[in-house]
């Protein structure tokens, strides 16, 4: 069976950034869609997210991106990847790391200085309501815009080259 794109990315030498991931053309509509990976820790080496944290980051952050004047119109999916490393950002389009950036930086700053109730986390609203923590998402907001967006740089946008290694 052949490798999925993202497992073909050396993740013992991935930093925190801002990547794409891809930029995919569907076949039925031909829309394009890139995929952004927002990499909020250095996998494997830096601890990860718990659940409530990234669940609330999803939570702020999609609201956050649906809601934006210029990019609400492109925005196809925001949410936690697996390992809990990151986020994974699609938009309609192709586009480059580099546009992205103000967006994400938009995006982060907006869930550091939430206040009140998580949108949509409510029992009506949400299969897991509860599993949600404003005070851990805020902080790795604050943690991903001062380490990593507030100075980030190509290296930080460009993914590492895959070995065979790994």
């Amino acid at each position: 069976m052949e490798k999925i794109a993202s497992f073909t990315v050396n993740h013992l030498l991935l930093e925190p950034g801002v990547y794409v991931s891809r930029i995919d053309k569907d076949p039925a509509s031909g829309a394009v869609v890139t995929t952004f990976d927002l990499r909020l820790t250095a996998p494997n080496r830096e601890p990860v997210m718990d659940t409530a944290a990234a669940h609330a980051i999803e939570h702020l952050g999609a609201t956050f991106l649906r809601a934006d004047e210029e990019w609400k119109d492109r925005i196809v999916y925001f949410g936690p990847m697996g390992c809990r490393t990151g986020f994974y950002l699609l938009v309609f389009g192709e586009c480059t790391a580099k546009e992205i950036v103000p967006l994400v930086r938009r995006c982060f700053e907006f869930i550091r200085d939430f206040e009140g109730q998580i949108p949509g986390a409510r029992p009506a609203e949400c299969g897991n309501w509860h599993d949600s923590d404003l005070v851990q998402a805020k902080w790795w907001a604050r943690h991903y815009l001062s380490k990593t967006l507030e100075n980030i740089d190509e290296a930080h946008m460009t993914y590492p080259e895959a070995t065979d290694e790994q």
